[in-house]
């Protein structure tokens, strides 16, 4: 049984800050000259023809390890 105010308004807004500072953070990326997300080095592409592939490994690898940081900080910061 839950009593008290809902929580979703609370998730709901938590997303949409997440959501403004991902685009501040990719908006200060491009204004800082470092290399777009999409041109990291281990990043695949191959053109032939009218074909083109792109497999953004670098990219994923380096989403993964920033996104396993910051969970795991907030993981840490909730058990105290």
């Amino acid at each position: 049984m839950h009593i008290g105010p809902p929580v979703w308004p609370k998730i709901l807004f938590g997303i949409g800050l997440l959501f403004c500072l991902l685009g501040l953070i990719g908006h200060l990326w491009v204004r800082s000259g470092l290399p777009n997300p999409g041109s990291l080095p281990g990043d695949m592409s191959w053109r032939r023809g009218g074909f083109s592939f792109y497999f953004p490994l670098g990219t994923s690898i380096l989403i993964s390890i920033v996104l396993t940081l910051v969970l795991w900080l907030i993981s840490a910061t909730l058990r105290r």
